[in-house]
């Protein structure tokens, strides 16, 4: 038996067709009955099961992050308290006027004096809340 070149053709253009088909037929049988079970209540149980290493990595990462971010947010405060205490000198002086307080007191008094005393986290009273002037032009000058 030969077959010729035209009813070989045929052939293949039907079975490239019927195959065409077939495969997106089967595929969407196949999305169908996908999406139906994700959105069931059995697949929620399996899908954090295969999900929990990468959410367990995850918080491991994050912890880790907020960590090294404490770490540094209050070294620098403390970096920072140090060169406020060294610039005032506030620390040197009352480790020396620890068991003398009158000498504190006086040393407290003459740092408020000299202006010192907003630098040591003490308000004075005159510090306020300035108010922002009300004038009838709406902002123009």
């Amino acid at each position: 038996m030969e077959i010729d070149a035209y009813t070989l053709l045929a052939y293949a253009v039907v079975w490239t067709i019927f195959y065409f088909f077939l495969s997106h037929y089967i595929a969407e049988l196949s999305r169908k009955r996908w999406t139906t079970w994700v959105q069931s209540e059995d697949s929620n149980d399996v899908l954090m099961e295969a999900l929990e290493v990468v959410v367990n990595e995850i918080e491991d990462r994050m912890h880790d992050k907020l960590e090294s971010f404490q770490s540094s947010f209050f070294g620098s405060l403390g970096a920072a308290s140090k060169k406020l205490d060294d610039a005032t000198g506030a620390s040197t002086i009352k480790a020396l006027t620890r068991d003398n307080p009158m000498m504190g007191f006086v040393a407290e008094y003459m740092m408020k004096r000299g202006n010192l005393g907003s630098l040591m986290g003490e308000n004075s009273p005159e510090t306020g809340v300035k108010q922002p002037q009300k004038g009838d032009k709406l902002g123009l000058k």
